[in-house]
């Protein structure tokens, strides 16, 4: 295997998770819809609203990579939902689903021998496709270990969860 194949596995598997991280769909896998919208003690937004927030940066930054025309949305009210939206069981599955999407459109990228993960994006200020691949990784490594955080805090895992 070449190095450009080793990095791009390991781009792979960053995106996924499961190695240091959480995944994302253990990290939300039966939670409860009575609580989509419950604001945990001390915490200023809902679980939804961190789902949402994962949902909303992946997308802008997958837009940024693909789209030389894109506008980014203001930061950082347009990076989260309003504070007080709320949302049912179609709108958490459509969250979840968007997110689910564009990380598969994400490495879908990373495995496409073609994409130039080192090359400059033309329309950026000097990032790489490599470089925004990480900055998806990390910030959804962040707050899928805040969201499993949460979920302790909350006690919205299901019964004998480890």
């Amino acid at each position: 295997m070449d190095t450009d194949q080793v990095v791009r596995e390991h781009l792979r598997n960053l995106l996924l998770g499961g190695n240091a991280h959480m995944t994302f769909d253990d990290a939300v896998a039966d939670f409860p819809a009575e609580h989509f919208n419950t604001r945990p003690p001390q915490v200023t937004y809902t679980p939804w609203h961190i789902l949402e927030h994962l949902r909303i940066t992946q997308w802008d930054i997958l837009e940024f990579i693909r789209n030389p025309h894109y506008v980014s949305p203001q930061w950082p009210e347009g990076y989260w939902p309003a504070p007080d939206a709320r949302t049912d069981r179609y709108g958490w599955e459509q969250t979840l689903a968007s997110f689910r999407a564009d990380l598969q459109t994400l490495i879908q990228m990373v495995d496409d021998p073609e994409t130039n993960l080192y090359q400059t994006i033309p329309h950026g200020e000097g990032q790489t496709i490599l470089r925004e691949i990480l900055l998806v990784a990390d910030h959804n490594a962040y707050h899928i270990g805040e969201f499993a955080i949460l979920r302790q805090v909350m006690g919205t895992w299901p019964p004998g969860h480890e």
